[in-house]
């Protein structure tokens, strides 16, 4: 059964243009996510999907795979499903491209479990670890059932407490790391547009949850922190020196 590692890389952005090529520690961030992915799958298995030719001549120097998408995809899942309808394969996991500590063994483990789940979406999680976290808009939050069903994801800090008093809840956090099959994407893409809360609270993985698709979190290594502003470039960048990267 093959895997492959699919990674949306979108030159523009509203909060951080080029944020793909962004350097950290001297090296492209897309680069960074291409390397850990191919530690889990291979190199032969690591796709990038963008619509820029920037980012294409960077990811090919650097020997990985490329698909040239539309850029008229509504989100990055879009934009997968449409480098997937070009890629062979039984598993495909959208891995986003502004995740460049990811840990390799849980994209091992996603795939694993979308192995023994293969008719649900799966989806990884972690813990919060402070406050501040749970409130950053930034950082959508994930609910889940006892058996690990995802029941909302929101930009909000979620559980809420009727008294207000938010430092007793274990929060938890989305980490960007799914799997799909072929399937599950090109009925995401079928949908023809965002659903009404993917569009409200900008999370794409509600599109699956409002048409009733099942969705499985699996817990991830803590620690994996993603770029969405150029404010986050120093703390990835000691993050990576902490994991002994470079």
């Amino acid at each position: 059964m093959r895997s492959v590692v699919i990674i949306p890389a979108r030159y523009e952005s509203s909060r951080f243009p080029g944020k793909p090529l962004v350097k950290l520690l001297g090296k492209p961030m897309i680069i960074w996510v291409a390397e850990l992915s191919a530690l889990a799958v291979g190199q032969d298995n690591v796709y990038v999907a963008t619509d820029d030719e920037r980012i294409s001549k960077i990811v090919t120097k650097a020997g990985f795979n490329i698909v040239m998408t539309s850029n008229e995809c509504l989100t990055g899942t879009d934009r997968v499903a449409e480098a997937a309808s070009k890629i062979k394969s039984d598993i495909y996991v959208n891995v986003q491209g502004d995740e460049p500590t990811i840990n390799p063994k849980d994209i091992s483990n996603i795939i694993k479990a979308k192995k023994l789940h293969f008719d649900e979406v799966i989806n990884g999680y972690c813990a919060i670890s402070n406050q501040k976290e749970a409130c950053d808009i930034n950082i959508p939050k994930v609910i889940f059932t006892e058996d690990k069903r995802m029941v909302y994801m929101s930009r909000e800090a979620i559980p809420g407490s009727k008294d207000g008093e938010k430092s007793s809840i274990n929060y938890y956090k989305q980490v960007c790391i799914y799997a799909f099959t072929l399937d599950e994407l090109n009925d995401y893409v079928g949908y023809g547009h965002k659903s009404a809360l993917e569009r409200i609270e900008d999370i794409e993985i509600l599109r699956f949850l409002e048409w009733g698709k099942k969705i499985r979190m699996v817990k991830t290594e803590p620690g994996s922190l993603a770029i969405d502003t150029p404010g986050d470039v120093a703390k990835v960048e000691k993050r990576l020196k902490d994991l002994h990267y470079v």
